[in-house]
C-alpha cells in the first residue's frame, strides 16, 4: 500500500493530501530513510513522522485498504 494512503487509513494523519505534503517536505521516514508518498508500506516497517519539534514513531502491524475508525489503532503500535 502507498505510504500516503496508509497514513490516512491508519489515521496517523487525518487527510491524504496532508500526508502527501508531509512526505514531499521530507518529514516522513520509513526505517530511518526519507520516504516519498508513493513508497510501499509493509508489515514490520517503522514509520517516523516529524510534527514540529516532536517525532512520532509507529510500527506497522497490518496493512488494510479500508478499516473502521475504531479498528484503525490495530494497524500500528507506537514505539
Amino acid at each position: 500500500m502507498r505510504l500516503d494512503k496508509y497514513l490516512k487509513v491508519s489515521r496517523l494523519i487525518k487527510r491524504r493530501t496532508v500526508a502527501n505534503e508531509a512526505c514531499d517536505a521530507g518529514r516522513v521516514m520509513i526505517n530511518d530513510k526519507v520516504a516519498k508518498a508513493s513508497a510501499e508500506v509493509k508489515v514490520g516497517d517503522v514509520i517516523t513522522i516529524s510534527f514540529g519539534n516532536k517525532d512520532v514513531k509507529a510500527e506497522v502491524l497490518s496493512v488494510s485498504e479500508t478499516v473502521r475508525k475504531e479498528e484503525a489503532k490495530e494497524l500500528f503500535k507506537y514505539l
